[in-house]
């Protein structure tokens, strides 16, 4: 019996890995064996960054409350904690979007919270 190899599939997986390899340096772009590994160590960074993007988009949206709220005599955390309590329920995102481009409207937050 003739030996089988399925030559076609092989030649697909390699190329599906060197497609994604486009870009890198180096011997990294065009060796399948090195290719691969980095494109192992690509996906996992891909994976991780992708939750310490959401970490870092919640900080930043916090650096830019608590800057919109100093200006009003407040800081922060005073400034959710109130919101809580006035039973407002905008997320961190509108907020610093509304700190940061529609002033107005972030002071007459400010203004609900401290009455």
């Amino acid at each position: 019996m003739p030996r089988s190899v399925n030559s076609v599939a092989s030649r697909a997986r390699r190329k599906k890995i060197l497609k994604q390899a486009k870009g890198f340096f180096g011997r990294r772009k065009n060796v399948y064996t090195v290719a691969k590994n980095a494109v192992d160590k690509a996906m996992s960074y891909m994976y991780r960054d992708r939750k310490n993007n959401k970490r870092n988009f919640r900080g930043l949206w916090i650096q830019r409350i608590n800057a919109g709220t100093r200006q009003y005599g407040m800081s922060y955390s005073q400034f959710i904690g109130k919101l809580k309590a006035n039973h407002i329920e905008l997320n961190r995102k509108a907020l610093a979007d509304l700190a940061m481009n529609h002033p107005d409207a972030f002071k007459a937050i400010v203004n609900q919270v401290n009455k």
